[in-house]
């Protein structure tokens, strides 16, 4: 049987507040802390929980997601749903959130963002992407 982990990330107000409830919640400190970032991982109940910065608040918290244990697993997952759900979009050895990943994402009937996403390292940098040839935002 596969194990998988849930991962979502929420776009929080005020870093410091946010760390400090959830620390005293999950009674552990976070697995990664940057500027305007961090991540707590739970193994019980198995749960990736990140938390973004940000002034802007939208109906929309952020996005959710499944992290899997393997590349291999990472393409049996999208062939499972591939034409089952449209993939937006596939990310290969991308900086995001402080980590390098190989991912795609999909959207719920609400527009909710799910990335289902393979772990390669940490990276040093928070990542980000192009929208529209616009401005460079975070990936997250």
């Amino acid at each position: 049987m596969r194990k998988f982990k849930f991962h979502i990330s929420l776009h929080v107000s005020n870093m410091e507040k946010t760390v400090n409830f959830y620390k005293r919640l999950f009674g552990q400190n976070p697995e990664k802390t940057k500027p305007g970032y961090s991540k707590f991982e739970l193994e019980n109940p198995g749960l990736v929980i990140s938390f973004i910065e940000s002034k802007e608040q939208s109906p929309h918290f952020g996005h959710m997601g499944i992290r899997v244990n393997s590349h291999n697993e990472l393409v049996q997952k999208k062939k499972e749903i591939k034409s089952l759900i449209n993939i937006e979009l596939e990310e290969n050895n991308t900086s995001c959130c402080y980590a390098i990943q190989d991912k795609f994402w999909v959207k719920d009937p609400d527009g909710y963002e799910w990335e289902v996403y393979h772990f390669l390292k940490d990276d040093e940098s928070i990542g980000g992407k192009q929208l529209s040839g616009k401005e460079l935002v975070g990936c997250c």
